[in-house]
């Protein structure tokens, strides 16, 4: 299946894989890609498989001839998934944007290569400024 750029699915799966951790096939779809980080530790007592994390979640939706984008910040809980929450000001805060900010420009780049718009989705706030 071609998706924006002309791009072949299995190819964006090993270029996306290429940015590091981020990427997770399992919850990608035929048209969209979702990519997340656990950046800081809630509480380290519980067994790893028990801990909750604080990070943030970023899913790319194909157009026709583009990549749309939204992402949020959160926890990922102790069943596995993401709810949106205020990160309070802090160290912590500053460490889950620190590494969306690091992440966002290294995606942007790689779609730019292969010739491929990122724009923010409907409603999303741009990471472009964010990043810079």
């Amino acid at each position: 299946m071609a998706l924006p750029g002309g791009q072949l699915r299995g190819r964006l799966l090993r270029r996306f894989n290429e940015l590091g951790p981020y990427l997770r096939e399992d919850k990608c779809g035929d048209k969209s890609f979702f990519f997340d980080c656990l950046a800081v530790c809630v509480n380290v007592k519980p067994a790893p498989e028990k801990r909750e994390f604080l990070g943030w979640w970023l899913t790319l939706e194909a157009e026709e001839n583009h990549f749309t984008y939204h992402y949020h910040y959160g926890l990922f809980d102790k069943e596995g998934n993401w709810q949106v929450r205020d990160i309070k000001a802090g160290e912590d805060q500053q460490s889950v944007e620190q590494t969306l900010q690091k992440f966002f420009p290294r995606l942007d780049a790689l779609l730019q290569k292969m010739d491929v718009v990122l724009t923010p989705a409907a409603g999303a706030e741009s990471l472009v400024a964010k990043s810079e």
